[in-house]
């Protein structure tokens, strides 16, 4: 995998968690399916679908996906029921090396952090599955902004370059699903798009 990273001088770096720094978006994808097959779903969940809401907020993909299937459901036990599927199955991550190795580099010489759309617990648990935990100090999630301003909205970006006390026009930010790019653009950012699809 070739990143295309600008030229500039960035005072901060920012990562998403899932499909960018580690291999677990197929894994998302498995809860993600039997989450919503235990909740009346009568088909295979589309992977374009799944792949499009990538670094949005649990609850607000549990959502997004009943009304593209015309469900009635609660997100809430959704995201419950997803959760502890994807745990189940968590155990050794593998990195994407790449971007790994590029977030290590910079973690020598400047700030970093996560801002992440899954839930806190579900970070933590990826993080220590892939031994990335002392790495990442600053790890923002949908918890820590206002409800219904988690990606693609910039709220996650902005608190992320606060927390590392950078302004956010010099914070580089890594990603790999739409909705994420859309965030950090809105915050002012430029993006490395990271290829999460085989």
């Amino acid at each position: 995998m070739q990143l295309d990273i600008p030229a500039g001088d960035f005072a901060g770096y920012i990562f998403d968690l899932d499909g960018t720094l580690v291999h677990t978006m197929p894994l998302h994808y498995f809860a993600w399916d039997a989450a919503m097959r235990h909740h009346g779903l009568q088909e295979a969940l589309s992977e374009d679908l799944f792949y499009s809401l990538g670094g949005v907020p649990t609850v607000r993909v549990a959502e997004l996906i009943g009304e593209h299937y015309g469900l009635t459901l609660n997100p809430e036990e959704v995201e419950v029921t997803k959760e502890r599927l994807f745990l189940e199955k968590l155990e050794a991550v593998e990195h994407i090396a790449p971007v790994v190795a590029f977030a290590r580099k910079m973690a020598a010489t400047h700030p970093i952090a996560i801002a992440t759309g899954g839930m806190p617990q579900v970070a933590a648990a990826a993080l220590r599955a892939a031994g990335l935990s002392e790495l990442f100090p600053i790890v923002v999630t949908p918890k820590d902004v206002d409800p219904g301003r988690g990606k693609p909205a910039p709220d996650m970006f902005l608190l992320a370059a606060k927390k590392m006390g950078v302004a956010p026009e010099t914070c580089l930010v890594f990603e790999d699903a739409e909705p994420g790019v859309q965030a950090a653009l809105a915050a002012g950012m430029q993006v490395v798009r990271v290829p999460s699809r085989a």
